[in-house]
């Protein structure tokens, strides 16, 4: 992962950084809706807010979210595009060293050229566009957040804190299994391929490679429907914890509906960039598999031509 990072930096290092400075902006903007729903459900609670303070109030928060989302847009729309570039700069480097090895592939069959030229480039390279931007924003988001309701209730942020740190480690844990097998499934793809594209192929051959493929992605679907039962099972109770104690302390004089409203919807806002970083993890886990497979296939016929 960390050379997967390293040739990242090297290739795209100059436009990330727009990126990383788009990321922080969202998530500075993260709390802020929190903050006004908080105040108008405060403010219709005890009956202080006016009809102009609610208008200001509603005006302000969309606002605010009005920005976020033209943020987004741009930084989706500038992280896809710098993706599809390093998509085209990989391909032209495979597309090269096909061509400079002509009839002398050892070790490496036109069916993997091929399979590295569509599936892998694209794979690695779109994945290149939001790896630094999107963890950076989600990662953010979260912090924000969770800062934002141990803030305003120190028990409920840090039931919050306390949702995402077993999911890390149940997600840590299920996707070292997970690489083994896209690994095994990648390789097994290439020989397939070869196999498909050569003068005589093997039907027999071919067909328990594909049995092989089938096997792989079925334990891989095995492992993640898991993680996500998990996962599920984690966040409900978190949000149960939340309203018992929330309400517990509204009951007892503690704390406001107000606070106890934005901690839920805050939990929600937050289960979106848990589920984000996790989906990320394993897609940066997935990339990095790929990307050695592909760096060591370019050694390997490099090596054969000089």
């Amino acid at each position: 992962m960390i050379e997967l990072y390293k040739a990242i930096w090297v290739v795209t290092g100059s436009r990330q950084i727009f990126l990383v400075f788009l990321s922080l902006a969202i998530a500075g903007l993260a709390a802020v809706p929190l903050d006004y729903q908080k105040n108008i459900i405060n403010g219709l609670t005890d009956a202080s807010l006016s009809p102009s303070a609610l208008l200001s109030f509603c005006a302000a928060m969309g606002g605010f979210i009005l920005l976020s989302l033209a943020l987004k847009w741009l930084l989706g729309y500038r992280s896809s595009i710098l993706g599809e570039d390093v998509v085209r700069t990989i391909r032209n480097r495979v597309g090269l060293l096909t061509c400079e090895a002509g009839k002398d592939r050892e070790g490496i069959g036109g069916g993997t050229f091929a399979t590295m030229v569509s599936a892998e480039a694209e794979d690695v390279g779109m994945f290149t566009g939001s790896a630094i931007s999107e963890p950076l924003l989600q990662a953010g988001t979260l912090v924000v957040i969770i800062g934002y309701i141990a803030s305003t209730q120190p028990v409920l942020g840090i039931i919050a804190l306390a949702m995402i740190l077993p999911q890390a480690v149940l997600v840590l844990t299920i996707q070292r299994q997970v690489n083994l097998l896209i690994a095994s499934r990648v390789r097994i793809l290439r020989k397939a391929t070869d196999n498909l594209v050569g003068a005589h192929p093997d039907i027999s051959k071919l067909s328990a490679e594909f049995d092989e493929i089938y096997e792989s992605r079925s334990r891989i679907f095995l492992w993640k429907q898991s993680a996500k039962f998990f996962l599920s099972a984690l966040n409900g109770a978190g949000m149960i914890a939340v309203l018992l104690i929330g309400g517990w302390q509204v009951l007892a004089g503690n704390t406001d509906v107000g606070t106890v409203v934005a901690a839920t919807a805050g939990l929600l806002r937050i289960q979106g960039p848990t589920n984000f970083l996790i989906a990320f993890y394993r897609q940066v886990s997935a990339t990095s598999v790929k990307f050695d497979l592909l760096r060591a296939a370019a050694v390997q016929q490099s090596a054969k031509i000089e």
